[in-house]
């Protein structure tokens, strides 16, 4: 993939050109909590707890479902990129109809294994009959947007690979705008309730699939118009195949992190586990402006190997470096100045709110320690450096389950959130020692 014969591109890497994509997708980024305030909004007004658990654990079935998933996103972009440096115009249209059609394929089986995720979903989840119910309502009907959703991941691959932040950030106001309007209509004027913020959610992807497909018809013309022999190349198939794969073993393992700190938590009781929870908020709120610069540096470094231009790979990783550890630095500061007040607006409850103020130092660093690790990814998936990038992140996971082995058992919760801080730092750091050296190679093979 990287020793294109092409001539070497040249091309400029400035704060601007850096910025054009890490706000837009910062932007869209935080809409996607809106929506979900929306939709507990909405069916909380019905005054059936059963349907908010219901709505709770339908929810995050489809978090980790889509998730998981989102490697769609991830390679579209990075290889979109590269086709962009080194100029191969049919090259870009072939990598977004060899995604379109892997998520078309995702999507059917998701369909098939409907069933299955409808009936046994909430039960692994310990739901009771009822709550069962209205989450099974609601897994029925969103789920028929599947291969929708994951065609929009493609979309946003797209027009993300191809440097396009604001059109981006438009489809993402798009989906969850129309979503969060059709599931207020829907639940609660015309008063469907759950099944109504369902139906919500199939109308806001589909309206914006149809409106990312309309923009690269009418921008692109006839170049955009799929062919056979796009999705008959053996040898691209597989390098998409095995990049998706690496990037799922990455989220994979992401997940686990995750669900064993959740996992641990509850072992502490209920209001070291809420306080745990309303904490995590801050490591959202970091990973939305994170994520933004990750996205900035997977397009510029993308489109740097692609051209076979190492000036330009070195600046993206240096401002995204900047802008991501300066942000970080912010925020740190931000949260211990105000983080008792964040958390006094989240949460009413006085022995959670006591307890989450005396983890709060940790949950701040979150952003810093986080910085490297978010902005390396983006760099390895840029550079399609995935089977690295799958390496490192499983090592990082195996020095955080042993950092909380060591920790929680003298500190408690206090080790726990140290041994989160030392795997989001792990990351970045073994990503870091391995940066050089892909950089000298993939550089040298393509002169």
């Amino acid at each position: 993939m990287n020793s294109s014969p092409s001539p070497i591109r040249t091309f400029t890497v400035t704060n601007q050109s850096v910025l054009a994509i890490a706000v837009p997708m910062t932007l869209g980024f935080v809409t996607t909590p809106l929506l979900g305030l929306t939709d507990t909004a909405v069916v909380g007004r019905s005054g059936s707890a059963e349907a908010l658990a219901g709505l709770a654990i339908a929810a995050a079935l489809f978090d980790l479902l889509f998730a998981s998933l989102n490697f769609l996103r991830a390679s579209t972009t990075a290889l979109v990129a590269q086709a962009q440096g080194r100029g191969e115009t049919g090259e870009l249209f072939a990598v977004f109809w060899r995604s379109i059609a892997l998520s078309i394929v995702f999507g059917l089986l998701i369909l098939l294994a409907s069933p299955l995720i409808i009936r046994g979903g909430p039960a692994l989840m310990g739901a009771t009959e009822d709550v069962q119910t209205a989450a099974a309502t609601y897994i029925g009907i969103r789920i028929l947007s599947a291969p929708v959703t994951l065609a929009n991941f493609t979309l946003l691959g797209f027009v993300l690979g191809r440097g396009l932040g604001s059109i981006g950030l438009a489809l993402q106001i798009l989906l969850n705008g129309v979503n969060i309007v059709m599931s207020i209509l829907l639940g609660l004027t015309f008063g469907y309730g759950i099944s109504g913020v369902a139906w919500g959610t199939v109308i806001g992807e589909t309206v914006a699939m149809l409106a990312g497909i309309s923009f690269i018809f009418w921008r692109y013309k006839s170049a955009a118009l799929p062919r056979l022999t796009m999705l008959t190349d053996g040898a691209k198939l597989l390098a998409l195949f095995r990049l998706n794969r690496d990037i799922l073993i990455r989220t994979f393992s992401l997940i686990t992190a995750f669900t064993v700190m959740t996992r641990i938590g509850s072992g502490f009781g209920a209001v070291t586990l809420a306080a745990n929870a309303v904490l995590m908020n801050f490591f959202m709120i970091s990973s939305f402006y994170l994520d933004g610069m990750a996205t900035a540096a997977e397009q510029i470094v993308g489109e740097a190997v692609g051209a076979r231009y190492r000036p330009a790979f070195t600046k993206a990783v240096q401002l995204t470096g900047l802008w991501s550890f300066g942000l970080a630095v912010a925020s740190l500061g931000f949260f211990l100045a105000f983080g008792d007040a964040i958390i006094a607006f989240i949460t009413t409850a006085g022995e959670v709110r006591a307890l989450a103020e005396t983890y709060l130092p940790y949950a701040a660093l979150t952003a810093l320690t986080g910085a490297l690790a978010f902005q390396m990814d983006g760099v390895f998936i840029g550079a399609t450096w995935s089977s690295e990038m799958r390496n490192m992140m499983i090592l990082a996971l195996l020095g955080y389950l042993a950092s909380v082995a060591m920790l929680v058992p003298l500190l408690g919760n206090h080790g726990l959130w140290m041994a989160l801080n030392v795997f989001l730092a792990l990351r970045g750091l073994l990503l870091l020692s391995r940066l050089k050296a892909k950089a000298d190679q993939t550089f040298a093979e393509s002169q």
